[in-house]
């Protein structure tokens, strides 16, 4: 069948792996550009705004976020993925430049939140192509090479962050100046490869009739009772939970290295960045593994979330610094961008092949939700005890209950 392949040669979805995997890189390098460079951000505008405050910044990021999931996922399966992606970047462009222009904290969180709003339409859009394009038996691996540009970005937005910033002692908008330049790149990217919706039916009518020739049985139709079954459920709990111990790292992580644990300078990003950087073989490993014992997935989830969870323990509890960074590293290996290309490619086992947009838009509402709780809630628990510990403790509750609640259900489907 040769309707996966380009003019060119070059398999059209193996594009979209390397344009999705660099939309992951220009989000996560303006996602982790402020948190190291709080305390910078804090004197430019007067130096008296609290943890909470700074933490808001990427709440209301997220809240935007968040908000635009579900309605990203119906307009994506309506009207395409290009004419979502694009007008959803020019959003993004313009907050983050809006961000570099900023006097007060207020209209921080006015950039902050339209930039949610933008980047809202990439994560729909993003797994319904992954999900329409790409072979099956290169799914979980493919899934995760996307999501290793969350990984680079995250890890060089640290890093330059500190480095420019810090280090350098250049002005703290020099993030958001470069985020919007990289931003106005991969909106153009969009315009050039992605296809048009009308090309877009016609591939997956293709594919259905290749579906229907080898005698596969179409899914079920999205509806409110496939959503929101208790398997769904618990997906989306233990996806919270993913994301709640995740972000509430990458907001507070470089800023407990320099107030609680006596990093300096640009170690403070370098050190954050082994969370993200480390991920990268922990996803194509463990995907891999996924892909080759496909009945083994909901083991897998599970292992690694449990094991992320000890890791987190680890990291609060480490006495020295090479316990602690050792703890960090094997966080990264086996957290989130390790298990979410494995927890995506089992939801594509179970969830209604008809609406992929709307049920990935559902799947990643309720997982982001937490990343709107998580940076306020940290900053508020920082303000009031003086550490940010307790955060992480939480975080690492929950891993333990949503994991637990995702094998139950599953477990209890494989007995009856």
């Amino acid at each position: 069948m040769e309707i996966n392949k380009e003019r060119g040669g070059f398999a059209y979805w193996k594009q979209i792996i390397i344009l999705l995997c660099s939309g992951w890189v220009t989000i996560w390098i303006y996602r982790s550009a402020l948190s190291p460079i709080y305390p910078q951000i804090n004197d430019s505008l007067g130096g008296n705004i609290s943890d909470t405050a700074l933490g808001s910044i990427a709440s209301f990021y997220f809240l935007g976020y968040v908000i635009m999931q579900i309605p990203a996922g119906f307009l994506v399966d309506k009207i395409g993925k290009k004419k979502v992606l694009i007008p959803g970047f020019i959003v993004f462009a313009i907050a983050a430049f809006l961000i570099s222009q900023a006097a007060s904290i207020t209209m921080i969180y006015t950039g902050s939140f339209l930039a949610g709003i933008g980047c809202g339409s990439f994560y729909g859009s993003a797994y319904s192509l992954t999900s329409q394009n790409i072979p099956k038996d290169k799914k979980s691996f493919s899934t995760a090479i996307v999501n290793s540009g969350s990984a680079v970005g995250s890890g060089f937005g640290m890093i330059l962050s500190s480095f420019l910033v810090i280090q350098m002692n250049l002005p703290w908008q020099t993030m958001m100046y470069l985020s919007t330049f990289l931003i106005i790149c991969m909106t153009v990217a969009f315009a050039l490869v992605i296809r048009s919706n009308k090309d877009d039916v016609a591939f997956q009518v293709n594919e259905a009739r290749a579906e229907e020739e080898i005698g596969e049985k179409p899914k079920e139709n999205v509806s409110l009772s496939t959503l929101f079954s208790l398997k769904m459920l618990f997906t989306y709990v233990l996806y919270f939970a993913t994301c709640y111990a995740y972000y509430m790292t990458v907001t507070w992580l470089p800023n407990f290295l320099g107030t609680e644990r006596g990093f300096q300078g640009v170690a403070i990003g370098f050190s954050s960045s082994l969370v993200a950087f480390a991920s990268i073989p922990g996803a194509l490993l463990f995907s891999r593994l996924a892909d080759k014992y496909m009945h083994k997935k909901v083991t897998f989830i599970v292992v690694l979330e449990l094991l992320a969870a000890l890791m987190l323990l680890v990291t609060v509890q480490a006495s020295n610094a090479t316990f602690l960074m050792i703890a960090l590293i094997m966080y990264g290996f086996l957290g989130k961008l390790a298990v979410e290309p494995i927890i995506i490619s089992w939801l594509g086992e179970n969830a209604p092949s008809v609406g992929v947009g709307t049920t990935l838009g559902v799947f990643n509402f309720f997982g982001m939700m937490s990343s709107v709780i998580a940076p306020t809630l940290t900053g508020s628990i920082s303000d009031a005890t003086g550490s940010k510990v307790m955060g992480f403790y939480i975080a690492i509750i929950l891993l333990a209950i949503g994991s637990i609640l995702f094998l139950t259900v599953n477990a209890k489907k494989k007995v009856n």
